[in-house]
Order: C-alpha cells, then structure tokens, then sequence
C-alpha cells in the first residue's frame, strides 16, 4: 500500500534524521565560541537540512497572539466556537470591545492546514473579527465518523455560517472558491437568513476550462479511476483514522515540489548558505515557509475524488450541473451578496479568468455589487500572503466589506 510504504521509509529514515539534528547542534554551538570555523559551519548546515527533510502531520500554530486593534495592541486566542470530527470553526477572539463586521475565511481542504492562511488572517484581524475553517486531517478522523465529500463539505460551512449568525461576510482561498460559491447559491435557494453579506473569491478554480495550467491539464489527462486506483490509499492501522481512504498530503506535496523543483533545490542550498555565513533572519525567514509547507494534512477520499471530476474534469458549476443533496445548485439564486474576485498575474495554479468566471454565473448580483481585481507582479500564494497582500489586496477586500456591513 502507498501510505505504508511512505511510513516504512518515514520509520527507517527516523534514526538519520535525529542523528543530523544532534549533530547541527552539537557544530552550531561549536561555531558560537572561538574555535568557530568555515567547516564547522558547513557541517552544522548540512547536518540541519537533513533533520528538516521530513513531513509533519500535526497542525502547526497560527502563533497569532497580539494584533493592533484601535491603535492599540490587544492580545489574541484561539477559540473553538464549534467542532465536527472533520473541522473546527475556530475564532481568533480578540481582548476588545469594539465591534467588527464577522468574517468567515474558508481555508483549502488541498493537503496543508489552514495554517497556510495565517498572514491573511492576521491581516484581517485588525479590523475584523475573524473566524476559519481549520479543517482536520484525515488520518486522525476515525472511520465511524462516516463519509466527507462535496456535500458534507457544503453542509459545514453553512453550519458554521449559522453558528456565526447573520451578517457575516466570507473570504475564500484557493481551491475552496467553487464550493463557497455552490454554498452560499444553497443558502440563497432556500433564503437561508445566514446568507453573507459579501462573497470574496481568492484565486480560485470556479471554471478551470479558462487558461488551463499545469493543475488542469493534470486532472484532465487521466480518468476518474486512475485517481482512485493510483492516489487513494487506506490510512495504516497505527492512527486514530485506520482504514479510512484517503488522499495523502504527502502526495499533493510532492506533486507541487515537483511542479517547481529547480525553485525548492535553490531555497534550500540558499538555507545552507544563510546558516553557514550566519545570516540568521534570512534563514529563519527559509524555516518558517519550509515548517509550513511540509506540514501536511491528508483529505478525505470521497472530498477529493468529488472535486476532481466535478471541479477539474466535468466543470458541474460552471455547466450547471453542480447539485448538493440531488438539488441543482444555481448561481444566479445568490441576490443579497455581494461579489469580489482576486486573481494573480502570475499564478501559476489558478490562472487568470478562472475565478474572474464567477461573474458569468452569478447574473442576479447588481453590477454595482461585484467587482474583479487582478493583482500585477504575483503568483498564486502573493494573492494572499505578503507584502502585496497585505498592501494592496487587502485594502480592496476591506473596502467590499465596510460597503456591505
């Protein structure tokens, strides 16, 4: 089975790795006294790249425990405000009084942890009281618990919409986008009375027959069953989710490392360079991308293998095809929430005019209440993180949402 064979590896590679570790800092504290030489240092960072040449399946900390709020700093704790086997609505609560409009952001469900979007909460959490869709993984999901797919997905977030309550406002990321918006043309269906105020897509796969990228034409070249046969795998016995079927982080993110292999092999001999010349913020800037991107969360079979051929390969949303519980899902139900899309020039997973397509779909939303926004100069994760997230993105996000409270 892949995933045994992936932990037989993961177990006999274990030794090495602990041995690398004792050594990096065995030479490290060598390298801080007088003795310190070039060798020393070359082998306390050849040794630290080895002991990081590991995945990690746990979630790491958002570490977001202060923000500027009023122009003053008050601190920040995670609340669980509600928890299915599958997620948690979690709440950064901040120590104010002030109100601020609730946001929702909705996390990918695509082999890391929400934790990839902590620069994006924290960007909102100054003015925002934010919530976001920490989604579990997998692998600890008993199997008990049943089956999560496409309408199991849809079915959490508008639980977690209600338990927010109405007027909230909603952010969506990456893969996620073609699903919020099945979600909140449910709600519309039925005038749910949690509906969002405002809808804003970030960078995602609404119609992926627009500019096809490497992704697209990946999911467009095999068939349904040579998914299911080739990346679905049973979780081995030793977790609390054994035998549930899965689609493993670690294949997602070996498949996005070898997409841009030449970059990852440069980062790392950039580390090894930083460590050994002693340039600490730089390497530490390395560790702290590195610590999350091989954080990995496995996705629950069903979810995945849905998203591929409903999303990927059959274009359901934009075909209007898309059904939730047997019911059509229509788009152009959606009336009382605004609309804004973020796209980035340079993305390379979400090409431009993919979640642009949203527009198209959602006919009943007045001009005046929708909005595009491509952002010059950025890849996929600048749409979200960064300096341009955080300078010139942001202030559009903000702004949809102040005009919509």
């Amino acid at each position: 089975m892949l995933y045994d064979a992936y932990q037989a590896q993961s177990d006999l590679l274990a030794p090495v790795r602990a041995w690398a570790g004792l050594t990096s800092s065995l030479f490290r504290e060598t390298c801080a006294g007088p003795t310190s030489n070039y060798i020393f240092k070359s082998i306390s960072a050849a040794a630290e790249i080895v002991n990081r040449a590991q995945l990690i399946h746990d979630r790491p900390d958002y570490g977001i425990d202060t923000v500027t709020c009023e122009g003053r700093v008050v601190p920040v704790r995670e609340e669980a405000a509600l928890t299915t086997p599958f997620g948690t609505l979690l709440r950064f609560a901040k120590e104010t009084n002030v109100e601020q409009p609730r946001v929702l952001i909705v996390a990918p469900m695509a082999g890391h942890f929400a934790t990839l979007l902590r620069n994006t909460a924290k960007t909102m959490l100054s003015e925002h009281d934010v919530y976001i869709t920490d989604w579990h993984n997998a692998r600890d999901v008993p199997l008990s618990a049943g089956r999560f797919g496409l309408d199991e997905y849809i079915d959490h977030v508008i639980r977690f919409f209600e338990h927010i309550g109405p007027g909230a406002h909603v952010v969506a990321v990456c893969q996620p986008c073609a699903a919020l918006l099945a979600t909140v043309a449910v709600m519309a269906q039925s005038d749910h009375p949690c509906q969002p105020r405002s809808m804003t897509l970030m960078a995602g796969p609404v119609d992926t027959r627009i500019n096809p990228t490497a992704v697209n034409e990946l999911a467009t070249g095999h068939p349904i069953e040579w998914f299911e046969k080739n990346l679905i795998t049973p979780v081995p016995r030793r977790y609390a989710g054994a035998h549930r079927r899965v689609y493993p982080g670690f294949v997602q993110v070996s498949a996005f490392l070898s997409m841009n292999l030449p970059r990852h092999v440069r980062a790392h001999l950039d580390l090894f360079e930083h460590i050994r010349k002693g340039e600490d913020a730089k390497a530490e800037a390395n560790r702290k991308f590195y610590d999350e991107y091989f954080s990995v969360a496995d996705l629950p079979a069903e979810f995945y293998l849905e998203t591929v051929r409903r999303v990927f390969q059959e274009f359901h949303l934009p075909r209007g095809l898309f059904t939730h519980r047997d019911r059509r899902v229509e788009p152009a139900a959606i009336r009382k929430t605004a609309l804004l899309t973020v796209e980035g020039e340079r993305d390379d997973i979400c090409s431009v005019g993919q979640t642009l397509a949203a527009h198209d779909l959602c006919v009943s939303i007045k001009p005046f209440r929708k909005k595009h926004y491509v952002q010059a100069g950025v890849g996929h994760y600048g749409v979200f993180s960064g300096t341009r997230w955080q300078t010139q993105i942001y202030p559009i996000v903000r702004n949809m949402i102040l005009a919509n409270n």
